[in-house]
């Protein structure tokens, strides 16, 4: 389902993926220390190519059955910062994946050091006004669930 030339960015390691970021001037405020909302983009960011990986682009997902993925809870944990110039990576596990639904796991790491940890569920809407809950489509749904076999 991913279009030619669309290269998804992070390998997979253990059943996790990890996407590498680097902390630019515009994710900082004046100390030079990411801003707190950039970590859940990051997130989006990781959680998008992760599905590439298994081939599923989610603006053809859009196109051709009107369903798209949406954050419907996010808890996050902010241990430590990040600032200017930091290499970073965002980790990420699949920890259940439901009929309409899937939980992710994400973290940011600098080294070995944990910056910030969340929970994040995603829920499959059908778009066009009414946003409910739809079922994954089932090849999407074992592609997912055969990551959370790999932990």
């Amino acid at each position: 389902m991913a279009s030619p030339g669309t290269r998804p960015a992070g390998v997979m390691r253990d059943g996790v993926h990890v996407f590498p970021v680097r902390v630019y001037y515009e994710d900082t405020d004046a100390a030079g220390v990411v801003y707190y909302a950039n970590y859940l983009k990051y997130a989006e960011r990781a959680r998008t190519d992760l599905l590439r990986i298994l081939g599923i682009e989610q603006s053809r997902l859009a196109e051709a059955e009107s369903l798209v993925f949406v954050v419907s809870r996010c808890a996050a944990d902010f241990r430590r910062p990040a600032h200017l110039d930091d290499e970073l990576e965002v980790r990420t596990r699949i920890a259940g994946v439901g009929r309409a639904s899937l939980e992710a796991d994400q973290a940011v790491w600098r080294d070995a050091v944990e910056l910030v940890r969340m929970q994040v569920r995603i829920a499959c809407v059908r778009r066009g006004g009414s946003e409910r809950a739809a079922r994954i489509p089932e090849g999407i749904r074992a592609s997912i669930e055969s990551l959370r076999c790999v932990n």
